[in-house]
């Protein structure tokens, strides 16, 4: 995969997705910058930070992902990925439901992803050395760099969604302690039921993790 390096950018999803659309760059494609100053977080929330920590995006033609995999719960599929290769550095990292990276009970990064026409843009911001956008940092020396090459060479390997998702369900547990925000609201995860899709049963409703 190409990867295309910045040392600022305003947002890498935002930047990627308007490359593809002029058609500046193609997938599969990946870029990442130093300093991300206009960062979209889950609910359109900032995601920005200054050098040090993990800022990319990348697309991916539909047709190369695994063909068990709901697009609505392609976030599960790339965080979990990333929560496998920082491993490596902190073995108490996880994903919460559905795309919010932890150390423990804090946030240190999350994953958001888009479909455009038959591509698919996923965003991934994570604290590596400075705890910033009020969240905690993984407090590893790993390179942003090295991390990338790292996701895209676990990526290259586009495990099955049912392999994925078989160890995610397990580590799901975690996320009951937890609430989420649908719709505005905030609802406690306590008694979700998490489905082979990865969508919830919550509050008799099926809610999707798309974002």
């Amino acid at each position: 995969m190409e990867i295309v390096l910045f040392d600022s950018l305003p947002s890498t999803q935002v930047f990627l997705l308007q490359a593809i659309a002029e058609q500046t760059l193609s997938a599969p494609v990946a870029i990442m910058t130093k300093e991300q100053t206009f960062g979209i977080g889950s609910r359109d929330n900032d995601w920005s930070g200054e050098e040090g920590n993990f800022f990319a995006s990348f697309a991916i033609p539909l047709k190369d992902l695994p063909e068990d995999m709901p697009l609505s719960s392609a976030s599960i599929y790339f965080a979990y990925l990333m929560k496998k290769v920082l491993l490596d550095f902190e073995p108490d990292v996880w994903i919460k439901w559905p795309n919010d990276i932890y150390i423990e009970n804090e946030k240190i990064g999350g994953v958001i992803t888009k479909k455009v026409e038959d591509i698919l843009v996923c965003g991934i911001g994570t604290n590596l050395k400075n705890s910033q956008n009020s969240y905690r940092a993984l407090q590893s020396d790993i390179s942003p760099e090295l991390l990338l090459n790292n996701y895209l060479k676990a990526l290259e390997k586009y495990p099955k969604w049912k392999q994925i998702f078989s160890e995610y369900r397990v580590e799901f547990e975690r996320s009951k302690k937890f609430s989420v925000h649908i719709e505005n609201y905030e609802k406690s995860l306590s008694d979700a039921v998490l489905c082979d899709d990865g969508s919830l049963l919550l509050e008799g409703r099926k809610v999707y993790s798309l974002r």
